[in-house]
């Protein structure tokens, strides 16, 4: 996993998200927001305050604040606009939020690798999806693990490699330029968790295919999503109509019983904040266990 985040055009990115439309819903994100709920089933945790991070419109709140109704929740996301949409976007809409039960709710516009949180300041970070758009994927986990207090609860999915992987196909068909981003493996994914300090990570993988009637179709979903080609080398030309006109007949080449195919690799993973076995300057911490005193016979 590369540490080099000239990848990612963040600025395009910020406005893409931006710019998504405000009714528009991402069955994939649903899905798999669904899915990495049911995992919580398998943990014995009660975080007081949890961190979501990436949270878009807000949609895993609900879901939160039903399983966690004590805790205290931090929405952040770095877009301003979707965190606005989450927020309920009116002081009316806050106060009657306030007023029935969601007074324990803050909503602040932050990159995902620099957290305006004090070290262990949550029991438990919950980010659907968003690890995808982090141009430091290393970086990123290193600060997740600071924010989370020891025993916290680190609960993630990100795309993997074979995301969209017939759209990537059908436009090298057509020119040499990158217009799908990489995505990370989920083996390199759980390496990185265990660099960045985290304990008992566990990783899978699903395959999700949603198909479409046209390819037009995907990009609409795409584009209304924000998730839009913002590589820091992208094409910034629309460019001529034989590329477009490539691509999409490579990618109509792969319709099944009248409808296209699109891959979305799911990578789930989750890991505890262990205690320190360094201090800062690198010394082992090294924790003694006193014997219990015995009292001797009279």
């Amino acid at each position: 996993m590369s540490a080099d985040d000239a990848w990612l055009d963040r600025t395009a990115a910020r406005r893409w998200f931006g710019r998504a439309a405000a009714d528009a819903e991402d069955p994939v994100a649903r899905e798999v927001q669904r899915r990495m709920a049911s995992r919580l089933d398998l943990v014995r945790h009660t975080p007081a305050r949890i961190v979501d991070v990436g949270c878009g419109t807000g949609a895993s709140g609900a879901l939160l604040r039903a399983r966690y109704p004590s805790a205290e929740i931090i929405f952040t996301d770095f877009a301003a606009a979707p965190l606005a949409r989450a927020r309920g976007g009116s002081s009316l809409t806050a106060r009657l939020r306030a007023a029935f039960g969601a007074a324990r709710e803050h909503f602040v516009c932050a990159d995902m690798d620099a957290l305006p949180l004090a070290t262990g300041a949550c029991g438990m970070l919950w980010s659907n999806l968003a690890l995808a758009w982090a141009p430091d994927p290393a970086a990123t986990l290193r600060e997740w693990h600071r924010v989370l207090e020891v025993g916290g609860l680190l609960m993630f999915t990100s795309y993997g490699p074979d995301t969209l992987k017939e759209l990537r196909a059908a436009f090298a068909g057509a020119d040499d330029a990158a217009h799908v981003h990489p995505f990370v493996d989920m083996h390199d994914l759980g390496d990185a968790l265990v660099a960045s300090g985290f304990a008992d990570p566990v990783m899978d993988v699903d395959v999700l295919t949603v198909t479409y009637a046209r390819p037009e179709d995907l990009f609409r979903d795409l584009r209304a999503t924000g998730q839009r080609n913002a590589l820091a080398r992208r094409r910034r030309s629309v460019g001529g109509r034989d590329r477009w006109e490539r691509m999409r007949a490579a990618y109509a080449a792969l319709a099944r019983d009248g409808r296209v195919p699109a891959t979305f690799e799911i990578v789930y993973g989750h890991a505890w904040k262990a205690a320190p076995r360094k201090l800062a300057d690198g010394r082992a911490i090294i924790r003694v266990d006193r014997a219990p005193k015995t009292r001797k016979p009279d």
